[in-house]
Parts: C-alpha cells; structure tokens; sequence
C-alpha cells in the first residue's frame, strides 16, 4: 500500500486527467463505429470509463493502490487520435520510431500535466505490445483495458447487427456467458481470486483461455470484417493527408509562430494537433482542406 502523500499525488493526477482537454476529447473519437450515428456505441471516453470502473474494481479488493489505479485507467487513451487504431499506421511515418497512442499519451499529450511517474508508466505500457508496466497497478489497467473492450465491442456490434450473441464460441460462452454483465463479473472475480492466491496480477487459466478466444473471435468478425478494414484505410488516408496538409501549411495550425513549411518543428505541431482532432473534426477538415467527396468519408459499417 503506497504512502498518503503517494495517494495524494495520484488523486490529483486524476484530478488533472479529468479535466483535461485531451480527456474530453475522447468523447469524440470512436472505439470501434467511426463517427456513430447511434449514440448508444462506445467511444473512446465512454471507454475510458469502463476501463476504470474494471480496473478499480480489481485493485481495490486485492489492496492495490485505487487513485493509482484510477488515474492511469481513465488517462490510458488520451494519446488515440481520430478513428482509433487506424490514425497510428496512418502518423506513424510522421514520428521517430513510430506513432504508438500509449507512448505519444504519456510523453507527448499528458506532459503538460506534470502526472506522476508511476501514473505515466502505466498509461505508457498499457499494451500489451509494449514492455510490462513497473507497478502491479499498470499492469491491472492493462488487463482492465483487454477485459473491458473485448465485452463492450461484441455488445456494441451486437447491437449494430453485425454479430448475434448465439455466435459467440462455446470456450467463451460456457466460461464467461455471453452478456457483457455477466462476462465482465466473471473476468473481475477470476481475476480477484487469482491475484489474491498467488500474489501476481494475471487471469487464471480457464478465463485466460476464453479472453484469447473472445480478442480472436472480436478480430475475425468484428475489427477485420470487409467493412471495418475499408473504413480503416479510408481513416488512414484522410488522417496521413491532413498530416501532410498541415505540415507543408503550417500558417494553417492554431500556434503557427516560427513554423518553417516541411521542418521537423512544423511536422510535430501537424501531428499534435491532427492526433487531437475528433472523427467530425477531422472528417470536415478533410472535405474543407483536401476536397474530399463527403460520401467517400469513413462511416460506421
């Protein structure tokens, strides 16, 4: 259990996240649905949320540090840009070494906020294709964030009609059911109980088996279907030419001061300010500055 003034540093951490522009944003941009018309779909923020209240509900029964906890839960995502995971392939020839959301959000989109160290490593290595965070803490956000979304994505896209709960495989459906409520309640205890047997933060093997099957099952019908792929690539090419619209026009850019077209300064102001922009933004950008076909836009399929 960390010190009070350790808690206190994290309460405000989470403080500061929460009323930050970048959180607020979140709200704009898409988990899975880019720019949905149901307002019922995830999007980032409402994300964010559920992410916190899983990993919350991990750390808090098993003494780990909750303000901790908290604050890297609901600033886990604050470096996404429009349209999800597409907008990284989409910057990532615009940054060195790559755009990854977990990194540009620690180092880059919350620095000004003068977070924690603890709370930075864990919004900085949340995925799973990043080193392992520092703190049990980190580590319970990045399963947190896997157990969230593999439960609200499948209820989101059976309320889309693109899959039906009945699909869901029997190694998934007869360990955790197939309604997000109970799921989620399944996930959170196995995970509970496993921590405090063995003292590590991990999912013990039943569960761990039917969360591989669920990510693998969301992938094939959900995230990679024909028509998420096409709204994807549409993302990435509307999200590079803004990028590369903006870094040859720099005067264009809200602080364009000193900005020299094509310059490595120009090109990071280009990627901070295009990552921040939400769906619609971004979308009216793309028809106003580059001439899209407003029909030729990404939209939720």
């Amino acid at each position: 259990e960390a010190p009070d003034a350790f808690r206190t540093c994290f309460e405000r951490d989470l403080d500061r996240i929460h009323h930050s522009k970048a959180f607020r944003r979140l709200a704009g941009k898409c988990q899975v649905f880019v720019a949905p018309e149901d307002d019922h779909l995830r999007t980032r923020l409402t994300h964010a949320i559920e992410v916190c209240q899983v990993a919350v509900s991990i750390a808090r029964p098993t003494g780990l540090n909750v303000a901790l906890t908290a604050a890297a839960a609901t600033g886990h995502d604050c470096g996404h840009g429009p349209a999800g995971h597409a907008s990284e392939g989409a910057l990532s020839p615009f940054v060195e070494g790559g755009y990854h959301h977990a990194v540009y959000g620690a180092d880059v989109v919350l620095e000004p906020l003068n977070l924690c160290a603890e709370t930075l490593d864990a919004i900085r290595n949340h995925s799973w294709n990043r080193p392992a965070p520092a703190t049990a803490e980190g580590e319970v956000v990045a399963w947190a964030d896997r157990l969230a979304y593999v439960c609200h994505d499948f209820e989101d896209a059976v309320d889309a009609g693109v899959v039906r709960p009945d699909e869901l495989p029997a190694e998934v459906a007869g360990v955790v059911g197939t309604d997000r409520r109970t799921q989620l309640h399944r996930f959170i205890t196995a995970m509970v109980q496993t921590i405090v047997a063995t003292g590590t933060v991990a999912l013990r093997q039943p569960e761990a088996d039917a969360l591989a099957a669920f990510r693998a099952f969301n992938y094939e019908r959900i995230y990679l279907r024909p028509e998420a792929v096409d709204q994807a690539d549409r993302s990435a090419r509307l999200i590079a030419g803004l990028a590369e619209h903006y870094l040859t026009h720099p005067a264009l850019l809200p602080d364009p001061i000193g900005l020299v077209p094509g310059s490595a300064e120009a090109t990071a102001a280009a990627v901070r300010y295009v990552s921040g922009m939400t769906d619609r933004f971004a979308h009216r950008a793309a028809v106003e500055l580059l001439g899209w076909d407003e029909r030729a836009l990404p939209r939720t399929a």
